[in-house]
C-alpha cells in the first residue's frame, strides 16, 4: 500500500520537473543555440536533439529508480525515500544542465577561434 502510494507521488513530481523544465530549456535554449551556432535550421535541429534526449535520459533514470525500491513500511519511509529519490532526479537534472552548457560554450570558443 505505502509502495504504491510513494510511485504516484514519485511519478507525480518527477514528471512535472521532466516536462516543465524540458520545455523551459527548450524554448529559452533556442536564442542561446541560435547565438553561438548562427544557423537556425541547425539551432533547431540541435535543440529537438537535446530535448528527446533529456527526456528519454530521464525516463530511463525514472523507471530505474522504481524498479529498485525497497518495500516502504510506515508513512515516515514514503516520504523520506521519495524525497531522496526525487532530490536525485533534480541534481542529475541540474548537473547535465551545467555540462551541456559548459560544452556549448566549449563549442563556441572552438567556433570563434576559427
Amino acid at each position: 500500500m505505502f509502495n504504491i502510494l510513494s510511485y504516484i507521488i514519485f511519478l507525480g513530481i518527477t514528471s512535472y520537473i521532466t516536462i516543465h523544465v524540458g520545455k523551459r530549456c527548450y524554448c529559452e535554449g533556442k536564442a542561446y543555440l541560435k547565438y553561438l551556432l548562427h544557423d537556425e535550421s541547425f539551432c533547431l535541429t540541435i535543440n529537438r536533439i537535446l530535448l528527446g534526449s533529456y527526456y528519454l535520459l530521464n525516463l530511463g533514470y525514472i523507471a530505474i529508480s522504481l524498479a529498485s525500491w525497497e518495500k516502504i513500511s510506515s508513512m515516515e519511509e514514503v516520504v523520506t525515500i521519495t524525497a531522496v529519490r526525487t532530490g536525485n532526479i533534480i541534481l542529475i537534472l541540474c548537473v547535465l544542465h551545467y555540462l551541456n552548457l559548459l560544452a556549448l560554450y566549449f563549442l563556441r570558443k572552438k567556433i570563434t577561434l576559427k
